[in-house]
């Protein structure tokens, strides 16, 4: 069902930065980094699958991405929506489920045998398609499925993901340079924001981590 009524986007970003918090979704560590999937150390860390096991949390998020996405980009905008492989499929399939939708999902790449495809689900020409992910870092993940989207003739101008990192400044232009529109719930400085009022970590950790927000290429340079 597609929620009737929501709160405004400042709202919605402190209450998902508030859920992400209370499941513990949110790592911060700036004293014993983690590596990240590109190799690069960062003192914090993300983990969007984990709402998936939390129902009230889960339902309250998927609502506020639908609105979002339709706020933003229209409440007839698109025919089909797609999450890419693998975190982003759940999302769609919730979001879909709210827009009364096909869904499909995407492939990180063809799958070597059959058909070899890397669309599963049904998708045609010239439909516009939504592309769900759980996050988006510097946006360039979301290139090659989009790319694979409009390899069928259907296409893609948007994308929805629940937390952006909001730190890179490239990663907008680098999306749109491509075509993409980017929508989220909430970004690292909600979360440090709500953090801070929570008291969820030492002073000290938030601090650290807001160095690293405030220039993380500089950071992460400087610790290899």
């Amino acid at each position: 069902m597609i929620p009737a009524t929501y709160p405004d986007q400042k709202e919605i970003a402190r209450l998902t930065a508030r859920m992400l918090l209370e499941i513990e979704a949110v790592h911060f560590n700036a004293e014993e980094p983690f590596i990240l999937a590109s190799g690069l150390p960062s003192p914090t860390y993300i983990d969007c699958r984990k709402l998936i096991s939390f129902p009230r949390i889960r339902a309250t998020l998927m609502d506020f991405l639908t609105i979002t996405v339709m706020r933003n980009a229209g409440f007839e905008a698109f025919d089909n929506v797609a999450g890419g492989e693998t975190a982003g499929i759940p999302f769609a399939a919730l979001v879909a489920e709210r827009m009364a939708l096909p869904m499909t999902y995407v492939r990180k790449k063809p799958k070597g045998y059959g058909r070899n495809a890397r669309i599963e689900g049904a998708m045609t020409e010239e439909e516009r398609v939504l592309l769900v992910e759980d996050l988006t870092t510097d946006g360039g993940s979301k290139l090659s499925f989009v790319d694979a989207i409009r390899e069928t003739g259907a296409t893609c101008s948007h994308t929805a993901v629940i937390f952006y990192y909001g730190i890179f400044p490239d990663t907008l232009r680098t999306l749109g340079d491509h075509g993409v529109e980017l929508h989220y719930l909430c970004t690292w400085w909600d979360v440090l924001e709500e953090a801070r009022a929570q008291g969820s970590f030492s002073a000290a950790t938030l601090d650290g981590v807001e160095s690293f927000m405030r220039d993380p290429r500089a950071w992460q340079a400087a610790r290899g």
